[in-house]
């Protein structure tokens, strides 16, 4: 099976409600269907340095801003196939490389226990995002349920609606189970459109009949002001009590 390791898009995000997102598809089903892989569960982890240096400057809204993260599309073992992302965005446009390695070996080169095992351009650039932030470590475990869909007519335009988005800082294993706080109110959904160029016409009228504009929404930036800012003031409150 073809494996994609580049790509290069936008990512326009929504918020919606049920009600909202059955209108949706509603709308997709002469145009698109759910791919073959259904209702899936993503599991994700994401790299950032001993200070959380990438989440600060992405919530920052920089021009230019970058992750790292590996990825699963099943509760992982040491020999499951995931993915190693690093993931740009440069004036709104998304570049996307990825390796697809065994979660064993993903997770000893990340942590640099090893050198990746299979020496190309992605890994070359995914060593030097190592090395030039040094300290980076699992940070946190994203995990949530995500459809799918594709154009029928072949086209590049994909539409991935995820719920259930649970976020935690323990157990950072792509062979865990999935648990941990929720980032969404219940029965919100995040809807994703993917292009590289201009959005459907039936899309765009859909979106201004309900009234459903775009947000600007990161699953780990949300975790990071939702749980792991109020941690770190905590802990410098505290430490301050302690001195006082």
């Amino acid at each position: 099976m073809h494996i994609q390791t580049v790509f290069k898009r936008y990512e326009i995000k929504y918020l919606l409600t049920l009600e909202q997102k059955q209108k949706i598809l509603q709308a997709m089903e002469p145009y698109m269907a759910l791919d073959g892989y259904g209702r899936t569960t993503i599991r994700n982890i994401y790299f950032d340095t001993d200070n959380y240096r990438l989440i600060r400057r992405s919530i920052d809204k920089p021009v230019y801003k970058e992750k790292l993260r590996v990825r699963s599309y099943t509760q992982a073992d040491a020999g499951s196939t995931v993915f190693v992302e690093l993931k740009k965005k440069y004036q709104s446009v998304v570049y996307k490389r990825r390796i697809a390695l065994p979660e064993l070996e993903a997770m000893r080169w990340l942590t640099g226990a090893h050198a990746c095992p299979k020496d190309s351009q992605i890994s070359r650039e995914v060593d030097y995002f190592l090395a030039y932030y040094r300290t980076l470590r699992p940070a946190v475990f994203l995990s949530y349920e995500r459809e799918a869909y594709y154009e029928k007519n072949g086209g590049d335009f994909r539409v991935t609606f995820d719920d259930t988005i649970l976020c935690r800082q323990e157990d950072l294993s792509l062979e865990s189970e999935v648990y941990g706080p929720p980032l969404l109110p219940d029965q919100t959904v995040l809807m994703e459109i993917k292009c590289s160029g201009g959005m459907p016409l039936w899309m765009s009228r859909i979106l201004s009949e309900e009234q459903i504009y775009r947000t600007s929404f990161s699953k780990y930036g949300t975790a990071y002001r939702q749980m792991i800012y109020p941690q770190i003031q905590q802990i410098h409150t505290n430490n301050f009590k302690e001195v006082a």
